[in-house]
């Protein structure tokens, strides 16, 4: 068995080898047909427009070597990079600020510790591309800087582009555009849209939502990291990748999906708590076992399981609650 996956990741002491390879087997005919689809659907021009077919496709997931291309296309990447050409190498060769450097220096070493193209002895050496993009984005958007959380994801970005300059639009791509204000110093997006978290539950598992308020537990300690990393370290990382291929796509609401269905599948395990660390320990469990690594049916559940979340919905839910913080502050 091999103890390191694809990405780099070291398998944890329990992996479960042989559901995985299970269920590996089964998903490999799954990415060789969409391989075969999505090549015709390319035909080799690099080009696509936003359609229900293509929509349906992403939701099927991204072949891995199509993944880079299509996430900097649906994203707006693409086109942000190709009208500000040489940018992203004049932030790089610009002044540069000290506290910033320092802050992103700090964290090199604590990205991803079990991933081997992250190490020092690596050869090329992940560490080097992170530090780059991260103090470029920091440079590009002021108000943001460096907040923790954003490592881990040009961190992944630089694992699937392999490339230094696709991964800053990328990043840019998410924090400016697709996640409402996650990473700001105050992160008044990020807190309310675990309030808007909260909400859904409310009004689609009722039963979980009253066990929360019962105990007290507010639900920024058992999602705040799911929001921050978008999963990352959570879920296994082809199914991350599976959420970021819709995310890039849909937006933000896919973030929501994702958790109401970890929350929906496993309503009586949470419903077993007696108390407020057995809730954060049953909020632990949920992202573990077969219902999350298996990727492709857990994709189809999103879609299905939380029934329908329109982005009106969000929306409105954002506002009140945005105004509920602001109100406290």
């Amino acid at each position: 068995f091999c103890r390191v996956d694809p990405y780099g990741f070291e398998r944890p002491e329990d992996f479960d080898y042989a559901s995985y390879e299970a269920f590996f087997s089964r998903y490999l005919v799954v990415l060789t047909r969409r391989a075969i689809k999505w090549s015709k659907l390319l035909k080799g021009n690099n080009s696509i427009q936003k359609s229900l077919k293509v929509k349906r496709y992403i939701r099927k997931g991204i072949p891995n070597e199509h993944r880079a291309l299509i996430w900097m296309i649906v994203s707006g990447a693409q086109t942000n990079m190709e009208q500000n050409p040489g940018y992203y190498h004049r932030l790089l060769e610009g002044e540069k600020n000290d506290k910033l450097v320092e802050a992103i220096k700090t964290d090199m070493n604590r990205t991803f510790p079990d991933n081997v193209k992250f190490r020092k002895t690596a050869d090329p050496c992940l560490q080097d591309p992170l530090y780059n993009v991260l103090v470029a984005y920091g440079h590009h958007n002021k108000a943001v800087g460096y907040c923790q959380g954003m490592n881990f994801i040009a961190g992944y970005l630089i694992l699937i582009t392999k490339n230094e300059e696709e991964s800053f639009w990328l990043l840019d791509a998410l924090i400016g555009r697709i996640l409402p204000d996650y990473y700001s110093p105050a992160m008044l997006g990020l807190k309310t849209d675990q309030e808007v978290l909260g909400e859904l539950v409310k009004m689609k598992v009722p039963a979980v939502a009253e066990l929360m308020e019962r105990h007290g537990v507010m639900w920024t300690l058992v999602v705040s990291r799911w929001f921050i990393c978008l999963f990352i370290d959570i879920l296994p990382v082809e199914t991350v990748l599976r959420i970021w291929d819709c995310l890039f796509y849909e937006g933000s609401k896919i973030i929501f999906r994702v958790a109401l269905t970890l929350i929906k599948q496993h309503q009586a395990f949470i419903l077993e708590a007696t108390n407020f660390p057995d809730i954060c320990d049953k909020f632990k469990q949920i992202t573990k076992g077969t219902l999350v690594t298996e990727c492709h049916s857990f994709m189809q559940k999103i879609f299905t399981d939380p029934g329908s979340l329109s982005m009106a919905t969000i929306n409105k839910l954002r506002e009140t609650c945005r105004e509920k913080l602001l109100s406290q502050g």
